[in-house]
């Protein structure tokens, strides 16, 4: 069926071709499998001939992909790995052996799928979106062009209804769940675990880091239906940490078929959990899957993992960290990392998300340990206002807030940029949160990078 669909020039830039996708925007987030199943239809099902480790949760999914890449990557094994958002460039997302696909690939694949989009458009399903095409898009290029050994597949959104939930994995990995993106979701616990178990497919085995208990029954009912195994920590592997060596952080894991003492250079107890699990994902692919992985390269490769914008230490002065918390669950981290392993005098808190988060929640978390807070703006169609969210800080300030906290309102970005460099003298610790949006910006800024697109 896809030969009716010839690739012509409609689109002639990569500059072009991204941002016909990226206009797709507009139509929105629509969760529902009927627009990808169809597209992969009518190009040929390319997605059945590929392994794929099938990756979801609240946080920690982009950590758990780079902790799988890396390792996979050294030792010898060649690898696809489709993530969101991206931090500097579109084409950031897809990449192969931890390269961005070429310019030039993306506009010719992008070419393919345009009339295949106008034709699903002009039917009852109505026009797929940007995050479907992106999908179908890296589908094309791993299946067609570059055919990785495995690929390493981020969910977009939940899991059950998500468009990644297109494929077939060899294992899956739900690395927690928290309270986000509850608009679609739902709003408890219980609601967002069974979005994230609908990864889980028969007879394929699960990996999860969940602790609450309520979501862990919803993931055993769900892996006891699918007659899949489910490895959880706590019972089938554990983690424990065990320490610091420089700059690196250590922990002693043990699962079903072997031990290992793992050193990684990410910061905070969520990436021991994150890379724990990624571990087990790995160990199942070589105990049942004919992965061959010395323990050397598995050593190696968790050792060389690193993720941009997670608790990335940006060189100063001053000394500025990076992070992407933005929600409760990762304001909660984030507070334990800084405490872990910043020591510092005063800290400068810059912040700006978008306006569906809980920020309540998020505030009440890290605002304990701030001295000064800076509120700003993403430059992102949904953003929150700096002053709709002052408002809310002010509200947790008096309960939760650190004697003598100071909270300032900047809406420009790059003023509350400078101005937080300003504030931060040798011993202090400058931190910027919030949503990857306003990461993506502000770390481009910071590294003097000038093709930063950011975008989800």
């Amino acid at each position: 069926m896809g030969d009716q669909f010839e690739a012509s020039a409609h689109l002639h830039t990569y500059t072009e071709a991204a941002d016909w996708i990226n206009g797709l925007i507009p139509f929105g987030i629509r969760p529902g499998m009927s627009r990808i199943e169809k597209m992969m239809e009518m190009l040929g099902n390319p997605h059945q001939r590929l392994k794929f480790i099938h990756v979801a949760g609240t946080n920690g999914k982009g950590s758990t992909c780079a902790f799988l890449t890396r390792v996979l990557l050294q030792n010898g094994y060649t690898v696809g790995t489709f993530t969101s958002p991206y931090i500097t460039k579109f084409t950031n997302r897809f990449q192969y052996n931890g390269e961005d696909i070429p310019e030039e690939t993306l506009l010719a694949l992008t070419n393919r799928l345009y009339p295949i989009v106008q034709a699903i458009s002009a039917t009852e399903l109505g026009s797929p979106t940007m995050f479907e095409v992106s999908t179908a898009l890296a589908i094309l290029y791993f299946a067609e062009e570059c055919v990785p050994d495995i690929v390493v597949w981020e969910t977009g959104l939940g899991g059950r209804l998500d468009v990644t939930n297109i494929v077939y994995p060899v294992v899956s990995v739900i690395t927690n769940v928290g309270m986000d993106h509850t608009d679609i979701l739902g709003d408890t616990v219980e609601q967002i675990a069974f979005e994230k178990a609908g990864i889980i497919k028969p007879g394929v085995p699960v990996v999860s880091c969940v602790q609450q208990p309520e979501a862990v029954e919803v993931l055993r009912k769900k892996a006891e239906e699918c007659r899949s195994t489910l490895y959880l920590a706590g019972e089938t592997f554990n983690y424990e940490y065990t320490g610091e060596q420089g700059s690196y952080q250590s922990f002693h894991f043990t699962g079903p078929f072997r031990e290992y003492d793992i050193e990684i250079s990410m910061k905070g107890e969520h990436q021991i959990a994150n890379a724990s699990g990624a571990l087990m994902a790995l160990e199942v692919l070589r105990q049942y899957m004919a992965f061959v992985m010395e323990e050397e390269d598995i050593l190696k490769g968790f050792r060389e993992t690193a993720w941009a914008g997670r608790m990335e230490e940006i060189s100063g002065p001053p000394r500025i960290v990076l992070d992407g918390a933005h929600n409760p669950e990762g304001a909660e981290s984030l507070r334990k990392s800084i405490e872990r392993h910043y020591p510092h005098k005063h800290l400068n808190l810059m912040m700006g998300m978008l306006s569906n988060k809980h920020h309540e929640s998020y505030l009440k978390h890290i605002l304990p340990i701030v001295d000064t807070l800076i509120l700003t703006e993403p430059d992102f169609r949904r953003k929150m206002d700096a002053a709709e969210l002052h408002e809310i800080a002010e509200g947790q300030k008096h309960s939760y807030g650190k004697p003598g906290l100071q909270i300032i309102v900047e809406p420009d970005w790059k003023n509350a940029l400078e101005l937080l460099k300003s504030r931060t003298e040798a011993e202090d610790l400058a931190v910027v949160s919030g949503t990857l949006y306003l990461i993506s910006d502000v770390r481009a800024a910071l590294l003097g990078q000038t093709d930063s697109e950011k975008g989800w």
